[in-house]
């Protein structure tokens, strides 16, 4: 090999070569660890025209302080993404950075639409389920009410969206919403009133006993006082109850006897 000057030559070279890159390597490094480059500010700003409602300086400040490292040029910008996105109320975040020593950190929030389930959890209007303060959430209007299997919230989310436009004719709205570990669906409406839609046999089951529903309710309630709870499961008719149901009653004689009424939801015995 000492006697071959082309292997010298190339082996020179390499090393050259690597030397050089080692060299630039550590001239960069030193560079970018020059104070100029520590971050000095990190602006937030909103994804959309929509503006930040819930998240401010301070839910910022404690979400994030401590957890951004680096400079402008190690910082990792997927990890300030995730650190960003772990504060309430942020549905995503993107970042950039900006000469010399800024980042860039555009938020979307979340939308509230109502609650979901019995742990304080949320539901957006994307389907997402969040956790943040409800009573921020509360600060237009009362919050719906949802709850669901794990993974079925984008479908809750519809089936609501489905059932507010077909109760519209009754002028009702759906207050609350479930889907059963059996997968029945149960809506409670602004009326008080609770409807067991039960399970979707097909695409059409809901829609179809929701419209006989609607079809009949304007005779229920022309007779009766106070629908708690009406089941739809039943294929050509329906089971309800009410705490002023009128319940006819038949005389000794064969006629009918004055009606017997429903007191706080109980029912009274007939006389014998």
């Amino acid at each position: 090999m000492w006697h071959d000057a082309k292997s010298l030559n190339t082996t020179a070279n390499g090393l050259l070569a690597a030397v050089l890159v080692v060299c630039v390597a550590a001239g960069v490094w030193w560079v970018s660890q020059r104070p100029m480059f520590d971050l000095r500010t990190i602006k937030v700003e909103s994804a959309d025209d929509k503006g930040l409602r819930h998240v401010n300086y301070l839910t910022l400040r404690s979400g994030t302080l401590g957890r951004i490292k680096g400079n402008f040029f190690t910082t990792n910008l997927e990890s300030v993404r995730g650190v960003f996105e772990s504060v309430p109320w942020v549905r995503r975040a993107s970042v950039r950075r900006e000469w010399p020593n800024q980042l860039i950190v555009a938020l979307e929030e979340h939308e509230a639409l109502g609650t979901w389930g019995e742990d304080g959890r949320l539901l957006s209007v994307k389907g997402d389920v969040f956790t943040a303060n409800v009573a921020e959430a509360e600060d237009d209007h009362e919050l719906p009410a949802f709850a669901g299997p794990d993974g079925s919230e984008k479908e809750v989310l519809a089936t609501y969206v489905q059932l507010a436009k077909w109760f519209s004719p009754l002028k009702m709205v759906p207050e609350s919403l479930s889907l059963s570990s059996r997968y029945a669906w149960t809506v409670k409406l602004d009326n008080g009133m609770s409807v067991a839609l039960g399970r979707e046999q097909n695409h059409t089951t809901l829609k179809a006993r929701v419209d006989r529903l609607v079809g009949i309710y304007p005779q229920l309630a022309s007779r009766l006082e106070n629908i708690d709870t009406i089941d739809m499961r039943y294929q050509n008719g329906l089971a309800l109850s009410s705490a002023g149901l009128v319940i006819p009653a038949e005389g000794k004689d064969g006629r009918p006897a004055p009606a017997i009424r429903k007191k706080n939801g109980s029912p009274i015995k007939k006389p014998t």
